[in-house]
């Protein structure tokens, strides 16, 4: 299993701050470094459909969003840049989360 590390905050906070530059910044990073992109945006994320993430799902605004990550360092950079958000980690793929980037938003 893999341990993912997310931020996470309400969809209506989390893109309306400049997350769009915040990503934008950190994806011009990793290519300046040859490094490999381990970042993604999750509009309400299945994750926390879990049993072990109720707890934080009942405190997160609906619908939320979160930036998943393999890399805890990220996850700390986005808490100090965009502040208002929560921050945790879970392990993927599990029986209650087997896709960490899974969505419950509707493709339109």
């Amino acid at each position: 299993m893999q341990t993912y590390y997310y931020a996470l905050a309400s969809q209506k906070f989390l893109l309306e701050e400049p997350i769009d530059e915040v990503l934008r910044e950190r994806t011009r990073n990793y290519q300046d470094q040859g490094k490999e992109i381990d970042f993604w945006l999750v509009h309400q994320p299945a994750f926390l459909q879990a049993p072990e993430m109720a707890a934080i799902a009942a405190k997160c605004p609906k619908p939320a969003a979160a930036v998943v990550s393999t890399n805890p360092q990220l996850v700390t950079w986005l808490k100090l840049r965009l502040e208002y958000i929560a921050t945790g980690e879970f392990q993927s793929p599990s029986a209650t989360i087997p896709d960490p980037l899974a969505s419950l938003a509707s493709v339109s």
